[in-house]
């Protein structure tokens, strides 16, 4: 592994607007700890604090700043459910499916809960989530998913193509579906909080410090864990470094694909074009064959994603598809003027579920989650700290399953760009 250099943070709107950064110490010592979590996104943080929480001793190691991925640059749309409907989640999983739903459909509410508790300073708005359909095929889907919705009590409401257009302000869309429990966080600002409420619990975070080696350690010793300057001696490993995954554990990299996905921001919109953007407030993404996904923040800004490029890009002038899509949505938005631009990577799985592996008894791994990661990847991180608590795998609202590095990976990129162009290529025609 090459030799760490401490990186900064894109020039992202996050950035500029969220709470400062902590003074984080690197590990240059040889520490002790019961568990050790590899990570310091959402994943890594919620279960630092999750763990603290229940008064076990726990450290964490972040390679960069807490935040750094895409836990600190994704859309900060905290979004109900996992990608697959809940009737096929119940198709593959059964009695643990049904939990599965329940569990992820409640994860918006017990994130935005958990920031009231430990106030932290995110821009935490509970609008709701809407998904959006584009064509008349995907409306079909998006009345299926209302169907189930229904039928298991969780709150939405289906809006016509006329109500669709009230809330949105613009006539793109058959139909929407809207969650109320969904909402928007600054996402950096939240990873920033989760790591002071794990240290204010007690957890010690260490940041500049990756980790470079896992060894097991003789007779039930467990394991040491190396940075470049120091080291861990610990009885269980976490790790969670998702879309930023690297070759620490053998076969992980290979087991998702790390998708880049690129936001763009404007200035602050007027109270004229406020009325005509978004009126209706929330989230929105949409259900095409290559995801958009908007919103507009605290500080009235309109904030557009998508997939981009397999590379870092940053600044607004590289993000004009999203520019012109958004002034295709909105005309009166023509001649705004974009101030930010940066993108990064997020972890997808082939069968589009998050990942919980446990390779070893005293290793838990969790990632992979296609898009949903503010939500599902803070509601993981209880789920980790109720299996290294003592719950056994069967009473987890996850699976634990076996990991399983994908065929032909280094073939990856080839294929996600396949993809994209073909995506783009089908929404344009309206399939």
């Amino acid at each position: 592994m090459s030799a760490h250099s401490e990186k900064p943070l894109p020039p992202s709107l996050y950035a500029e607007t969220a709470i400062p950064p902590l003074d984080l110490p690197r590990l240059e010592v040889q520490a002790r700890a019961s568990v050790t979590v590899i990570g310091g996104g959402i994943t890594g943080l919620s279960s630092a604090l999750h763990l603290a929480e229940r008064g076990i001793d726990v450290l964490l190691l972040e390679a960069q700043q807490p935040g750094f991925g895409a836990s600190g640059r994704n859309g900060g749309q905290v979004n109900p459910g996992l990608k697959p409907d809940p009737n096929d989640v119940e198709g593959d999983f059964g009695d643990l499916g049904q939990r599965m739903v329940r569990f992820s459909y409640a994860a918006p509410e017990a994130l935005f809960r958990l920031v009231e508790r430990h106030q932290i300073r995110c821009e935490a708005q509970q609008g709701g989530t809407l998904r959006a359909a584009t064509t008349a095929k995907t409306l079909v889907g998006l009345k299926h998913l209302a169907t189930q919705y229904q039928s298991r009590g969780l709150p939405a409401a289906l809006l016509d193509r006329s109500d669709s257009a009230a809330a949105t302000g613009t006539n793109r869309y058959h139909g929407i579906l809207r969650d109320p429990t969904g909402g928007s966080v600054n996402p950096l600002g939240y990873a920033r909080g989760l790591a002071q409420a794990a240290i204010a619990a007690g957890a010690r975070i260490h940041a500049n410090s990756p980790a470079t080696k896992l060894e097991r350690q003789p007779a039930g010793g467990g394991w040491r864990v190396s940075t470049p300057q120091g080291s861990v001696l610990t009885d269980r490993i976490v790790i969670g470094t998702n879309g930023y995954t690297d070759d620490l554990w053998p076969g992980l990299r290979k087991s998702i694909v790390p998708v880049w996905s690129g936001i763009t921001a404007s200035e602050p919109l007027s109270d004229a074009q406020l009325q005509q953007v978004m009126p209706g407030g929330g989230v929105l993404y949409e259900l095409g064959s290559i995801t958009v996904y908007y919103r507009v923040d605290a500080t009235n800004r309109l904030l557009m994603g998508g997939r981009s490029k397999l590379s870092e890009m940053r600044g607004p002038a590289v993000f004009g598809f999203l520019q012109t899509y958004a002034e295709k949505l909105w005309p009166s938005l023509r001649g705004i003027r974009w101030t930010h631009g940066w993108n990064g990577q997020l972890g997808m799985t082939p069968d589009h579920y998050p990942h919980l592996h446990e390779p070893e008894p005293d290793v838990l791994i969790a990632l992979g989650y296609n898009g949903r990661g503010v939500a599902m990847a803070t509601a993981m991180g209880g789920i980790v700290a109720r299996r290294i608590g003592g719950e056994p795998t069967e009473g987890l609202d996850m699976p634990v399953t076996a990991l399983k590095p994908i065929p032909f990976h280094a073939f990856w990129p080839l294929a996600v760009q396949g993809r994209l162009a073909w995506g783009r290529l089908k929404d344009s025609l309206g399939l």
